[in-house]
């Protein structure tokens, strides 16, 4: 039933100059952190994430769904999501317990992190590909391929031990590989379909530069500030001509509360090799026309047209004001 369905990706992501952006919408994953403090106490976080985009969260107390956008819901029933729910409700409770059971045969010491992601990805014209991969304390520990457990590495003989007690739990095993290689596609061709609007918008970025002296004299940071823009995906790099400058230094993609993005890219010079420098900006929504920012004496349009406007506007006032003081001279 699934793959007459992956030809549809091509008609919700067409293609737009940018892979990548297409690539990151094609995953759906779920992602747990657990904190265990002591024998008696945890806590369970999980979130669910089309690409990069956060599409849900958990309410640990209520033990709910959380679907941030109005179409989270994908084209799943009320009833469908009610049984995940009830899933994973009983899921976390699960775990929790077995975790403080066996946390001492397995030397586990309190306080301790347990981190996992779970989902599925999606080519046009490729098969499935489904992961689930479980970390301690933000190392390897241990995945799970179709239904076999492979302890990792890092994990040692704990990794071992623990997949051998999971292997004892053959229908726990076969119930989280029906969610990867069918609830998980399913569901996210139907968020794909229903968040189309939302996910293929393009937003013009904002750019403008700054700079500021560095420790050491007679150098500056240059920084190119880029604002507003959506999808993620950009490129950024300050450029000498057409030859890009090597010391270019990307700052992480930051989101803004409407769901767009902001990116600090800075370049540390020698004050007199700033003049000719240039932040050239990418993005799918520019199309073909990329922003490029001169520093230094070459101004760009919007200052060129203002140095244009503002005395035409001052000349115009000095003439009225030259009228009207002679209409007044003129009066008998």
């Amino acid at each position: 039933m699934l793959f007459p369905l992956l030809p549809l990706l091509a008609v919700l992501l067409p293609e737009s100059g940018n892979a990548k952006a297409v690539q990151e919408r094609t995953t759906f994953q779920l992602i747990q952190i657990s904190f265990y403090a002591n024998q008696s106490w945890a806590q369970n976080q999980g979130s669910g994430w089309l690409g990069e985009l956060q599409t849900h969260g958990w309410d640990s107390e209520s033990g709910t769904i959380l679907f941030l956008h109005t179409w989270s819901r994908g084209n799943f029933s009320n009833e469908e999501l009610l049984d995940l729910q009830l899933l994973f409700r009983f899921y976390f409770i699960g775990l929790t317990k077995e975790v403080q059971n066996y946390a001492s045969q397995l030397q586990f010491k309190y306080p301790f992190n347990v981190q996992a992601r779970a989902g599925c990805e999606l080519h046009s014209g490729e098969s499935l590909k489904t992961f689930l991969q479980v970390a301690f304390e933000g190392s390897n520990f241990m995945s799970l391929r179709d239904t076999t457990c492979v302890p990792s590495p890092e994990g040692g003989s704990r990794a071992q031990k623990v997949c051998d007690l999971v292997d004892q739990y053959e229908g726990i095993k076969e119930t989280a590989n029906n969610l990867m290689r069918n609830t998980c596609p399913r569901f996210l061709l139907g968020l794909l379909d229903a968040g189309k609007m939302d996910l293929q918008r393009q937003v013009r970025p904002e750019a403008w530069l700054s700079s500021s002296p560095t420790l050491e004299s007679g150098r500056l940071l240059l920084v190119c500030h880029i604002s507003g823009f959506y999808p993620k995906p950009i490129w950024v790099m300050w450029m000498r001509g057409e030859q890009e400058q090597l010391g270019t230094k990307e700052g992480d993609i930051l989101p803004h509360a409407d769901g767009t993005w902001y990116r600090r890219v800075t370049l540390d010079v020698a004050t007199e090799e700033a003049s000719g420098l240039s932040c050239r900006v990418r993005h799918s929504s520019l199309g073909d026309q990329d922003i490029i920012l001169y520093w230094g004496h070459r101004l760009s349009m919007n200052w060129i047209a203002l140095a244009l406007v503002v005395p035409l506007v001052l000349l115009i006032a000095l003439g009225l004001w030259c009228k009207k003081r002679c209409s007044y001279r003129n009066i008998p």
